[in-house]
C-alpha cells in the first residue's frame, strides 16, 4: 500500500473508501472492525510492558461551563447535597447528583461507535455505516441498533504507542495550520525507535491541551490541527485498531468541505477504524520521555450505553 506524501485531491479520498476498505475482512456480519486486530495475544503481549507499576491518564476533565470550543458542556444537577437538616439524628445520608453528557464535539474525551459515522463515497450508493449496514439502522426513535458503542463494552485492552510530533519538530505545540502528515509519522518512529504494529492504539500528540491552557480555548472555526487526510492509508497499511489524537482526529474546518471529516469518514466507514476523541497527551508524554519508553499498556473501558453513538471515557496508560 502506498504512502502518500503530498495532500490528497478529494477524488482520491474518495477512491479511498473501495482501496482500504476493510469491509467483509472478518465476514459480513462483522460490526467490530479494528478491534477484530486485537487478538488474544495482543492482550498477552501488551501485559508485558507493564514493568514500573505506574499508571497514567489519558482522559480531559469534564467540565460544566460552556466554552469556545465546548458549546454543549455536560450538566451537573445536585438530587441531594449535604447544605440543609438532615431527618435523621445520626448515622448515613447521602448525597446524589445526575449528569447529561453529550460526548461528541471538540471538549470531551470520548470513544466513537461505528455507528457514528454515517458515510457515502457515490451518489449512485446508499448511505451506511461500516461494512455496509443501512443508515437507516440508526434511527431517532432507537439510536444505534448497529454500530453501538456496546460493542466495546468488554473494553479495549491494547499496546499503546505515542508519536510526539512537537517533540519531533522541537516546539510546544503544533498550530492550526500544521496537520500531522504520514512523514511525520514516520519521522516519529524513526526518531523514537518504535514500531507501530497490528492491533495498536495509536497516540499522536500535537499539544492541543497545552495550546489550550496557554492561548485559551478558540472554536474550531479559527483552526484545529489533526491528521491529514493523507494518513489513511498509512493508518490501514499498519492495520491500527484505534486512533487517537488529541484533538477531534480530523483537521478543522474541514479541508474537504463536500467531505466533511474525511479521517472519521474513511476510517470509520469504510476501514473500520475506532476513533479516540480529545484524548490528553501532556503528562503521557513527560512519562514516556522520562522512561525512555514510547509503548505501554492502554486500556479504554466505555460506558455500555444501549444504542450509542458513543461514550466518555478515561483511557489510561499503564507501565
Amino acid at each position: 500500500m502506498t504512502t502518500v506524501s503530498a495532500i490528497p485531491t478529494q477524488d482520491e479520498i474518495l477512491s479511498w473508501f473501495d482501496s482500504l476498505s476493510n469491509w467483509g475482512r472478518w465476514g459480513p456480519d462483522d460490526e467490530l472492525g479494528t478491534l477484530n486486530l486485537i487478538t488474544a495475544e495482543k492482550l498477552l503481549r501488551a501485559s508485558q510492558l507493564v514493568r514500573e507499576g505506574l499508571v497514567v491518564s489519558l482522559g480531559r476533565r469534564i467540565d460544566y461551563e460552556p466554552a469556545a470550543d465546548n458549546l454543549f458542556p455536560a450538566r451537573h444537577f445536585m438530587l441531594r447535597s449535604g447544605e440543609g437538616e438532615q431527618t435523621q439524628q445520626v448515622g448515613r445520608v447521602s448525597a446524589l447528583d445526575a449528569f447529561l453528557l453529550q460526548p461528541h464535539g471538540l471538549a470531551m474525551t470520548h470513544l466513537d461507535a461505528p455507528s457514528h459515522s454515517i458515510v457515502r463515497s457515490d451518489p449512485a450508493r446508499g448511505w451506511t455505516t461500516y461494512n455496509g449496514k443501512p443508515a437507516r439502522l440508526v434511527t431517532t426513535a432507537e439510536g444505534a441498533t448497529v454500530g453501538s458503542i456496546e460493542l466495546a463494552g468488554g473494553g479495549i485492552v491494547s499496546r499503546g504507542v505515542l508519536l510526539d510530533i512537537p517533540r519531533l519538530r522541537g516546539v510546544e505545540w503544533l498550530e492550526p495550520d500544521q496537520p500531522v502528515m504520514p512523514d511525520d509519522l514516520d519521522a516519529a518512529v524513526q526518531e523514537q525507535g518504535v514500531q507501530v504494529e497490528a492491533g495498536d492504539v495509536l497516540c499522536v500528540r500535537t499539544g492541543f491541551p497545552r495550546r489550550r491552557l496557554a492561548v485559551g480555548p478558540r472554536p474550531a472555526t479559527e483552526g484545529v490541527c489533526a491528521l491529514q487526510a493523507a494518513c489513511l492509508p498509512w493508518l490501514r497499511s499498519r492495520d491500527v485498531a484505534v486512533m487517537g489524537c488529541d484533538t477531534g482526529n480530523d483537521v478543522m474546518p474541514s479541508q474537504y468541505p463536500d467531505l466533511g471529516l474525511p479521517v472519521h469518514a474513511v476510517g470509520m466507514g469504510a476501514i473500520g477504524l475506532w476513533i479516540l476523541d480529545n484524548p490528553d497527551y501532556e503528562e503521557l508524554a513527560e512519562t514516556c520521555a522520562r522512561l525512555g519508553r514510547w509503548d505501554f499498556q492502554v486500556s479504554i473501558a466505555p460506558l455500555k450505553l444501549a444504542n450509542g453513538t458513543g461514550s466518555p471515557v478515561n483511557p489510561l496508560a499503564v507501565f
